[in-house]
């Protein structure tokens, strides 16, 4: 079976797709000086991206390992993400405590989605 690298770098690809399963990972680009709702929305929207480009949408996201720098934020990425997935479509999540590389992300999200049948 053949892997999908879709915008290699020599550290990293945007996504890498293997037997059908989109493998990609989010944090805020836009602006990374956003209070911690304002980062999990621009995840979620660089997210709505990457699963289009591996015709997917947020109803087919398998799993969400989610980083965050600290538990006090808790509370205002549930609020979000329960508003962003449909009733019924919130996929598993892991959710740890982590020290991210640039101080300013306060948050950063690894998903798995299952991709388009171009993608198998």
């Amino acid at each position: 079976m053949d892997i999908h690298r879709i915008n290699p770098t020599p550290r990293w690809s945007d996504i890498t797709v293997f037997n059908g399963m989109a493998h990609f990972v989010e944090v805020a680009e836009a602006d990374t000086r956003a209070d911690i709702t304002g980062q999990v929305e621009q995840i979620f929207e660089q997210a709505e991206e990457s699963l289009a480009k591996v015709a997917s949408d947020k109803t087919r996201i398998i799993s969400v390992t989610i980083y965050l720098t600290d538990f006090a934020h808790f509370d205002a990425l549930n609020v979000a993400w329960e508003a962003w997935f449909e009733p019924g479509t919130a996929p598993s999540r892991a959710c740890v405590k982590a020290e991210l590389a640039n101080p300013e992300l306060l948050v950063e999200m690894a998903f798995v989605a299952a991709a388009g049948e171009e993608f198998r």
